[in-house]
């Protein structure tokens, strides 16, 4: 019974208004080689900078590289579109393991900023 309604919710998420634009924004973003690289580019260093904050060995290099990187991809409107379109899934994917987590009493208070 978890199943299916999981499963049942990722069909609702697949068939969101907000995964639809993700999806038509990633394809016109992988159509463009530059854009592409550099959005994989500022997605590695992004994971590669929350790693050195969770470790404790924040990187201050890392971080001014990262919000360059930042700066110069809002100048890009394709990728600018498209990491507006991916915080807003990843908003909803938030709220939902919030939602399930609380029904479970697990605290996520070590998560919160």
């Amino acid at each position: 019974m978890i199943y299916d309604t999981a499963n049942q919710l990722a069909k609702e998420l697949r068939e969101s208004d907000e995964y639809k634009i993700l999806k038509q924004l990633r394809e016109d973003v992988e159509s463009d080689e530059i854009t592409k690289n550099l959005l994989d580019q500022y997605h590695k260093l992004q994971i590669k900078a929350q790693a050195s904050m969770v470790s404790g060995s924040g990187n201050q290099e890392m971080m001014n590289e990262l919000q360059k990187l930042g700066e110069v991809l809002q100048m890009n409107a394709k990728a600018s579109a498209y990491l507006i379109a991916e915080y807003r899934v990843n908003m909803i994917l938030s709220e939902v393991y919030k939602i399930l987590a609380n029904a479970v009493n697990v605290d996520l208070s070590a998560l919160e900023g």
